[in-house]
């Protein structure tokens, strides 16, 4: 399990360039206006949306766990506590399919558990709640359906 910190950014070159540095690690992803970081020490998921003038730098928070039953689990904790906002079961987002849960806090902040189940060639999925592939990354890093 990793914790993952999804960041909207004016400049994606300079982003990937200064976290680059700042971890000693380079993208595990790069597609144009987003990449992502799989930093092994600390663990860490490191997302970057290009979102020029976007109104919040902090996107979401989440949590990768690297098994179904993690996902499954944080599913039913969060149903039982009354704090599942959307459940989505192999849903396409930042170019991978996932299973994933959304939980928001009291003041708003989005929370996401998921697992990645493959990598895909389109950013989110067009008949889901979040922005298919003609929307802009930018559209899609400021909505409230997709990472």
């Amino acid at each position: 399990m990793r914790l993952q910190l999804a960041l909207n950014v004016d400049d994606l070159e300079r982003a990937v360039d200064f976290y680059s540095k700042l971890f000693d690690a380079q993208p595990a992803k790069r597609k144009p206006g987003y990449a992502n970081f799989a930093i092994a020490d600390p663990p860490l998921k490191l997302v970057l949306f290009e979102a020029p003038g976007a109104p919040e730098r902090l996107n979401h928070l989440g949590v990768e766990v690297f098994e179904a039953e993690g996902v499954t689990a944080a599913t039913e904790r969060l149903k039982a506590a009354g704090m599942a906002d959307l459940v989505e079961d192999e849903t396409t987002c930042c170019y991978a399919k996932q299973d994933k849960v959304w939980a928001i806090e009291p003041q708003g902040l989005r929370w996401e558990w998921y697992r990645v189940l493959e990598d895909s060639q389109t950013f989110g999925d067009a008949s889901a709640a979040s922005p298919g592939p003609s929307a802009s990354i930018e559209d899609a890093a400021t909505s409230s359906g997709c990472c």
